[in-house]
């Protein structure tokens, strides 16, 4: 049996090494405040999710909306989500409790830890048959209509039923039934384990039946040796069936271990949804476009993780960027370019691993992947001068960086003076915008900013944080040319307005 959530032909590794900038990517995007959201303190839901987000399909645009489809359906259906996710874990927990037998060298150990482990493993079966046959009809998506109809079809309230009646047969209380023959030299030979024959007739009927005659030994308590004998016998005929019943408790607990890192992501999702929904963010299903297309268009694209950490729904953009390979951001300090950055980044990685987008509409072209390259602090501990770490920096991400790859850069190459910053940005960016890649850079090199705008290519969208004459930031990021300006007076005088406020009691001016 085979779960197939994620996608269609094949099962989801939520093991697989993970890119080797993904530390970098969740430490810039601060992806956590998602992850937490989804999962909370489940660590498979952690797990599971950081996977689905890191390694989302790179060119299949069908996989994405395979997912966006059960994703609804996870949204429509939420309790059902959590009581088949719960029911998966609860049907694991049986591994723990009794899989002892497993790693023993005895075959009536294995036989009877399997046993045990089946008998406890046919309560869930049967919870998510019954769901599935309850469910079949409210679910729309390809994937969960495959699984229902699968589970009602394999795992039939008869199929169950003989189930049990073979786990009981397998207890053996009546004796081990097992024929062999005599080889040479009486050697004991073709070990056979043989059907539990159920006596046929009334009981009055076989009281006065002549019955077979059959030979008994029995041991003596203290003949140690003769039960080991025995032991051995008894192994050697239930060996068969011991290795294939561990291996059919071994696939139980594979569909179920499968079952529950598929569905992991749906409740993951669920919970997010809910979470942005309760702070007022509105959410869409985006339309993923192939790669190379040029594709990225939004309207009230909000930042799901300041929307997490403000708890209410903070200020929306728009961009209209098709066939734009780079976009520049300039304008005030704290006017919102680092935020707008982030939503974007965000937004085209849970639209590549199957989620929902915080915008009204979203398209965007598949990306490679996504990479950024933000401004650090000073570091005590560097051995080099920060701008040598920059530059180092950004020779990883290019050795790791593929064509149709969304590159987010944040004050790069800023370490060094305003004129070798720009050149260096100007020429890094072309380089990486012939190259395919799609570049997103927020910065205050003016020099490098003007200088492309009065080049005016028509590949290149000039953005700007607003600011109102009144020097208020609406934190909207509008189409406009680069300023000389990024109005850092505006900070300092809003800092320093209340040096003339009078001290509070024990503080020190500095």
């Amino acid at each position: 049996m085979k779960a197939h959530l994620m996608f269609p032909d094949r099962d989801f590794d939520a093991d697989a090494e993970l890119p080797s900038h993904a530390a970098i990517l969740i430490e810039d995007l601060e992806l956590e405040t998602i992850v937490a959201a989804m999962a909370g303190d489940d660590e498979v839901i952690r797990r599971v999710t950081t996977a689905a987000l890191m390694a989302g399909p790179r060119n299949d645009a069908d996989v994405i909306r395979y997912r966006q489809a059960a994703m609804a359906d996870a949204l429509g259906h939420a309790d059902l989500m959590t009581e088949l996710y719960n029911t998966a874990v609860r049907a694991l927990d049986s591994r723990r409790r009794q899989w002892w037998g497993a790693a023993s060298r005895y075959a009536s150990s294995v036989l009877h830890g399997a046993v045990e482990l089946l008998r406890l493993c046919l309560d869930p079966l049967s919870e998510i048959a019954r769901l599935a046959r309850a469910n079949a009809g409210e679910v729309e998506s390809e994937a969960f209509r495959t699984l229902f109809a699968m589970l009602a079809s394999e795992l039939s309230p008869e199929y169950l039923a003989g189930i049990v009646a073979h786990l009981d047969a397998l207890r053996f209380r009546s004796g081990v039934p097992v024929s062999v023959g005599l080889g040479p030299g009486n050697e004991l030979t073709d070990f056979v384990l043989r059907q539990q024959q159920t006596p046929e007739g009334p009981a009055w009927q076989r009281l006065f039946t002549r019955q077979r005659p059959s030979y008994t030994l029995r041991l003596d308590s203290r003949d140690e040796a003769g039960a080991r004998a025995l032991g051995e016998l008894r192994d050697r005929g239930v060996s068969l069936v011991a290795d294939a019943l561990a291996d059919s408790a071994e696939h139980v607990l594979s569909f179920f271990t499968m079952l529950r890192t598929e569905l992991a992501f749906y409740v993951g999702g669920v919970a997010l949804h809910r979470a942005l929904t309760n702070v007022g963010v509105p959410t869409c299903v985006p339309a993923p476009a192939l790669p190379g297309t040029g594709r990225r268009s939004f309207t009230g694209l909000r930042d799901p993780v300041l929307a997490l950490h403000l708890q209410h729904d903070p200020v929306a953009n728009d961009c209209h960027a098709d066939g734009r390979g780079l976009i520049v951001i300039t304008g005030a300090n704290q006017g919102g370019k680092s935020t707008f950055l982030r939503s974007v980044g965000v937004a085209q990685l849970l639209m590549q691993c199957g989620l929902f987008v915080t915008a009204e509409t979203f398209t965007a072209d598949l990306c490679s992947g996504v990479f950024t390259h933000y401004k650090r602090a000073e570091d005590a501990s560097l051995v080099s001068g920060k701008f040598d770490e920059e530059l180092s920096r950004m020779a990883d991400v290019t050795r790791s960086i593929q064509p149709h790859a969304l590159l987010l850069l944040n004050e790069s190459f800023a370490a060094t003076s305003a004129r070798e910053g720009s050149e260096i940005a100007r020429q890094v960016t072309q380089a990486l915008v012939e190259a395919q890649v799609r570049v997103i850079f927020v910065t205050h090199l003016y020099d490098f900013a003007h200088t492309v705008f009065e080049r005016s290519p028509d590949d290149v969208l000039f953005l700007r944080a607003e600011r109102r004459a009144d020097r208020q930031r609406t934190f909207k990021v509008v189409q406009g040319e680069p300023l000389q300006t990024s109005f850092g007076a505006d900070v300092y005088d809003e800092v320093f307005s209340n040096m003339d406020a009078p001290a509070p009691a024990g503080a020190v001016r500095p």
